[in-house]
């Protein structure tokens, strides 16, 4: 109810619609979190005791919760940067991420979600004890997504991995000692932190170097860009389909498929710079002499790029029109991978919990039904749309001065290390991976462009995090096992 009241008084602003329409989608997404979760299978069969099926609509309604501040604060990640470039108009962001975050959670969520749901608190540890272990999986959830709402309130970008691993890790400290934490996981989920800001910086700055070199350095700059397009999307498409999608049973059609994919991509990319670009492309019938006309006969293979010309400020135009595009489709990468890997921080301990309470849990990983990954996107989407614009509107702004090859630079470095981290089934921080590839960009211009003290309130909030939600999540278990104490 909060929430819904809090995102009415900004929305209208943000998205540049009336109040009533902001209250009404609030009212929408309200209405919509209490009723689905009676339509969905994971509530129980019609055999299941009617507690049972209480419990299980309460821990559909945690999970939501959680989802919901994931969708509030993350976004950004995907979003942010294109909409502090210029490339995308903050609605265009929200839209656009919602689809994206949506279909990436539905699609690529199960490769994390075991992790979350069986690889950080042994629950052995819990055995003849399910209701502590119940109280304190809905209170991770509860404790993450209370401290995330803070933050996206303040526009603060924190890491929702941190936030719900340092809640479970909280509870299985306090309530089941040493032994209940797989300290093994923990070590490997923590070099992961520090290791995707490393990979992310080398990969932008791998990145934004290449586009120095190859086209602002080039002779014709709006050449450069254009032709570069095709090709940047064919690899990024390619192996983000390929990466991300059970696109076939054998290696080699995953291949093909993915190829194609890859293809398809490249062909829309040059068709909308065409279109779009065409009041700065100079056409053949405008060439002022023959030796103009002998170049573009030889330039003929290049197709409509080879009529790119023009001075050093349409030059520029060009470049930054063509790697707007791009950027945006880098940022559709993105928001597809967060949407894949993060939706495990709601839906991993939602999962662990549904299955305490219909008699699971009692070894292997429990299998992710669908309407749950649903359920978890669906929330993600919530949260973009009520509460995105609060954390994207900053972020783009404060952390560095981005155009669009640097945000491209970014974006397409960090979307590929939070997607391969997916496949692998390491649930990385897509903000720390972010933040390491807009770092890496401001490296290849040189140290001083990245602004140090804006990395050292980063960092700060990254460290706070962890003991936040670890501290939540002890005191909301207290509070809930005595509730529960009372109904079971």
């Amino acid at each position: 109810e909060g929430n819904s009241a809090a995102a009415v008084d900004g929305m209208p602003q943000a998205f540049g619609i009336s109040p009533a329409a902001a209250s009404a989608v609030s009212v929408f997404i309200a209405v919509s979190a209490l009723l689905c979760p009676l339509l969905m299978p994971s509530l129980g069969g019609g055999l299941a005791p009617i507690r049972t099926k209480l419990l299980s609509y309460a821990t559909l309604l945690f999970g939501f919760y959680m989802a919901w501040n994931i969708g509030a604060n993350d976004v950004a990640n995907a979003m942010g940067t294109s909409v502090g470039s210029g490339a995308l108009t903050l609605r265009q962001a929200v839209l656009t991420a919602a689809i994206l975050e949506f279909s990436g959670a539905l699609l690529m969520g199960t490769h994390v979600t075991s992790t979350m749901q069986k690889g950080i608190l042994v629950t052995q540890v819990f055995q003849g004890r399910d209701h502590l272990l119940f109280a304190g999986l809905l209170s991770s959830l509860a404790a993450a997504g209370t401290w995330l709402q803070v933050a996206s309130s303040n526009g603060w970008p924190v890491s929702t991995t941190h936030c719900i691993i340092g809640s479970m890790v909280g509870f299985g400290l306090v309530y089941g000692g040493p032994g209940a934490v797989f300290w093994s996981s923990i070590a490997k989920v923590t070099l992961s932190w520090v290791v995707s800001p490393i990979i992310g910086a080398i990969a932008s700055f791998l990145v934004y170097k290449c586009i120095r070199r190859f086209v602002y350095s080039a002779p014709n700059p709006g050449r450069a860009a254009a032709a570069s397009a095709p090709i940047a999307i064919f690899l990024g498409v390619s192996g983000v389909s390929f990466a991300s999608f059970p696109l076939g049973k054998t290696l080699p059609v995953s291949i093909l498929l993915s190829v194609a994919c890859g293809a398809a991509g490249a062909v829309i990319v040059t068709r909308t710079i065409r279109k779009q670009l065409g009041h700065l492309l100079l056409t053949e019938s405008r060439a002022a002499s023959s030796s103009e006309n002998t170049e573009t006969k030889q330039d003929k293979h290049l197709g409509f790029l080879s009529d790119i010309a023009g001075p050093t400020g349409t030059q520029l135009e060009i470049v930054y029109a063509v790697f707007g595009y791009l950027q945006v489709v880098s940022a559709c990468f993105m928001s597809f991978a967060h949407g894949g890997n993060d939706v495990s921080n709601a839906i991993g301990p939602l999962a662990a919990a549904l299955s305490i309470l219909h008699g699971g849990l009692s070894g292997g990983v429990v299998p992710i039904p669908n309407d749950v990954l649903a359920w978890g996107g669906f929330g993600i989407v919530a949260g973009v749309v009520m509460w995105g614009y609060r954390v994207i509107s900053t972020i783009g702004k404060k952390i560095t001065e981005l155009t669009p090859t640097r945000g491209f630079a970014a974006e397409i470095a960090a979307a590929s290390v939070v997607v391969g981290a997916s496949k692998l089934g390491l649930p990385i921080s897509a903000t720390h991976t972010l933040v390491g590839a807009v770092m890496g960009v401001g490296f290849a211009r040189g140290f001083n462009s990245v602004r140090a003290e804006t990395v050292k309130q980063i960092v700060a909030s990254w460290v706070v995090t962890v003991p936040a939600g670890a501290v939540l999540a002890v005191a909301y278990t207290w509070i809930l096992t005595k509730l529960l104490s009372c109904i079971l």
